[in-house]
């Protein structure tokens, strides 16, 4: 296939999941979930309701809005009383906007049925694909959302112990971040499998355990506490997404080890990592580890320099 032809096809694909997910969640009827407001007029009111005292302004860059349509809007909603405004006391050409009680009560009705629909959308599906549509969603906002960093708002994230499909997908997602950002090939991967193999038929409840981050339902990290000796533990396969980044995802999973460890009665924490991992690096010379001695291999592809850290417990 051409690019010219990649290109449009892929404007297809997005074209008509647009179509197809509009009519999912009815935004094409006159109404907007059998209330008297349009999408537009409900999503201005939900501007009003969540926004400290915004003015017109602030809704109009918030939505994208043409200020003559959302000036329509704001009159309708006054003659209706959903509205008051307010002077500003720094601009008097500006005024902030507020729901009434009567707006309130539009609002609340507007948020339950939005609820409900969305409940039952979610309904239909099994716990594990409502999961996969959520982290579907999150990547899609995630890429189109052009909100400066800085702006946007930190996501959150949880830790959780692994559950059913998580140990290959750490396998997988190592395979194919290393290989893609670092350029190590197949007996990496094999390593990675061994080490979740001998973690899974060899575990300790005791002195042993794995984390999972995760985000809007999707896996975006992992770290393990495996047994070295009766007196130290080693971290392993600690993995951050690209999309996680940034937000302390490692550092938290790195200082979950370090609790569990003095917990379990380790002396000492051990790990193996590598030059080019300078992201894990800082972590870890974060966190107290110190390099005790290092050696150069060639096993996955490009030379790379194999790092030996040590933390006294």
């Amino acid at each position: 296939m051409t690019a010219v032809r990649q290109c449009e096809a892929r404007i297809a694909a997005v074209r008509g999941f647009n179509r197809f997910y509009t009519r999912q969640i009815g935004v094409l009827r006159k109404t907007f979930l059998d209330t008297p407001y349009s999408l537009g007029e409900a999503r201005v009111l939900y501007e009003i309701a969540n926004r400290k005292s915004p003015t017109a302004s602030d809704v109009g860059r918030a939505l994208d809005l043409d200020a003559g349509y959302l000036s329509r809007v704001l009159r309708t909603f006054e003659r209706r009383g959903l509205i008051a405004r307010k002077a500003s006391a720094r601009d008097a050409r500006q005024s902030h906007l507020s729901l009434s009680p009567s707006g309130r009560k539009a609002y609340a009705l507007l948020e339950q049925r939005s609820q409900g629909d969305m409940g039952a959308l979610l309904g239909k599906l099994k716990a594990a694909d409502q999961a996969r549509l959520v982290a579907a969603m999150s990547t899609i906002r995630t890429l189109l959302d052009d909100t400066p960093r800085e702006q946007a708002a930190k996501p959150r994230y949880g830790l959780r112990a692994p559950r059913s499909g998580d140990f290959g997908w750490i396998v997988k997602r190592h395979a194919e971040l290393y290989s893609a950002e670092y350029g190590w090939h197949e007996p990496f991967e094999g390593v990675c499998a061994q080490i979740v193999a001998d973690f899974v038929n060899k575990f300790d409840e005791k002195r042993e355990r794995c984390w999972i981050a995760e985000m809007d339902g999707e896996n975006v990290g992992c770290v393990f506490v495996v047994k070295d000796s009766a007196t130290v533990a080693r971290i392993r396969l600690l993995l951050v997404e690209q999309k996680a980044r940034g937000l302390g995802v490692g550092a938290r999973l790195v200082d979950e080890c370090v609790r569990f460890s003095r917990g379990a009665g380790y002396k000492t924490m051990t790990l193996w990592t590598h030059s080019v991992l300078k992201a894990a690096r800082h972590i870890y010379q974060k966190a107290g580890f110190r390099l005790v001695r290092t050696e150069r291999h060639k096993s996955w592809g490009p030379a790379v320099v194999s790092e030996f850290w040590d933390l006294e417990l």
